[in-house]
């Protein structure tokens, strides 16, 4: 009653791969971008006649398709709701996170964005996760690096202290080392970010522990550079 079915029938076909050799080599990707208005045009409550199309295209060969979906999936998650984000989108999303960086970072610019919309215990899995970021296909590929520590400031807050300290605290060191100036510039913010977080919420042992490491990391280092972040990371502070 929402869409006339023969148009409906028609949208669907897009992802036959006889129309990508017939029609258009981008029909698959123009699908794809047009897939979250047809979801909220829809309503969850139809989403069935939709998962299908969803998952042929998250599985397509094409990484340009896989890009556009990756770059989408946290909006569609809002439409669907909790229940069928955490059964239907959270196996593609996983899927995502192990693709090629073009998709990767898809996902990366909306982690927020959808790790919020998640029950706690379900986004508590992806803490180890976080640190695969780090490693990217192209280490010349810095921005990504730099998305990661702007991503983790906004995550702080989903997190307790104590996964805080045990998770993303080593991620951040790592980033504050980076070889990029632009990345170690953020990367102190992270670090203010993380300890800001600590005296916040009265963890005062664990932000005392995390400046004694800063100290010995970075004001006691044998590099000037280490010790520039640490003037720098108190210039944030």
């Amino acid at each position: 009653d929402i869409i006339p079915q023969p148009l409906l029938d028609q949208y669907l076909s897009m992802t036959d791969p006889a129309r990508a050799q017939t029609v258009d080599t981008e029909i698959a990707k123009h699908c794809a971008y047009s897939l979250p208005g047809v979801a909220l045009t829809l309503g969850r409550q139809n989403w069935h006649c939709l998962k299908d199309t969803y998952e042929t295209l998250a599985s397509d060969v094409q990484w340009k398709v896989r890009r556009t979906l990756a770059f989408s999936i946290h909006e569609l998650a809002v439409i669907l709701g909790d229940q069928l984000t955490a059964a239907d989108l959270v196996p593609i999303f996983n899927g995502f996170l192990k693709d090629l960086d073009e998709v990767r970072i898809g996902v990366l610019k909306h982690l927020y964005d959808f790790l919020k919309l998640l029950h706690a215990d379900k986004r508590r899995e992806y803490l180890y996760q976080l640190q695969e970021f780090v490693v990217t296909d192209n280490s010349r590929n810095w921005r990504f690096r730099y998305e990661l520590a702007e991503q983790l400031i906004l995550i702080l807050e989903l997190y307790n202290p104590n996964d805080v300290y045990d998770y993303l605290r080593h991620i951040a060191l790592t980033l504050c080392s980076d070889k990029v100036s632009e990345v170690r510039w953020i990367s102190f913010k992270l670090v203010v970010a993380i300890l800001q977080k600590f005296y916040a919420n009265s963890a005062n042992t664990l932000g005392l522990n995390f400046i004694n490491e800063l100290i010995v990391r970075f004001r006691h280092c044998s590099k000037w550079v280490g010790r520039q972040a640490f003037a720098f990371i108190c210039q944030v502070g």
